[in-house]
């Protein structure tokens, strides 16, 4: 059965935000993040996380490198902490102070950085 929330995030683009846009409703980013294998709300919906395990430094390095080139391209950037063989992500629309698609897009970018 093809996902098609999972199929949607990954075809769309990141799109520029201004303080008039409104974050997303917490029915919106529940439904999203459950087709987002490994990420998590928390109770304040106002970010969403996930943390990322590796073999190595090198593998987990290559990692951070990769999600680096995609926060550029699509010109939305996460929170990236990480040592020898974890990387933690954190997104959020710092604009809206909370949640939009974008962070919903980056996060299905980003896992699919690790399957492909």
């Amino acid at each position: 059965m093809e996902n098609t929330i999972l199929n949607e995030l990954l075809n769309s683009k990141c799109e520029p935000k201004s303080a008039k846009d409104k974050s997303l409703i917490i029915p919106s980013i529940e439904s999203n993040v459950s087709e987002l294998e490994g990420w998590e709300a928390p109770l304040n919906y106002a970010d969403i996380r996930k943390t990322f395990k590796f073999k190595n430094y090198y593998q987990t390095t290559a990692f951070v490198n990769a999600v680096t080139w995609l926060a550029h391209k699509e010109d939305h950037h996460p929170e990236i902490c990480f040592g020898y063989n974890e990387c933690k992500i954190t997104l959020t629309t710092h604009v809206v102070k909370g949640l939009t698609m974008n962070d919903m897009i980056m996060a299905a970018k980003i896992n699919a950085l690790i399957e492909s």
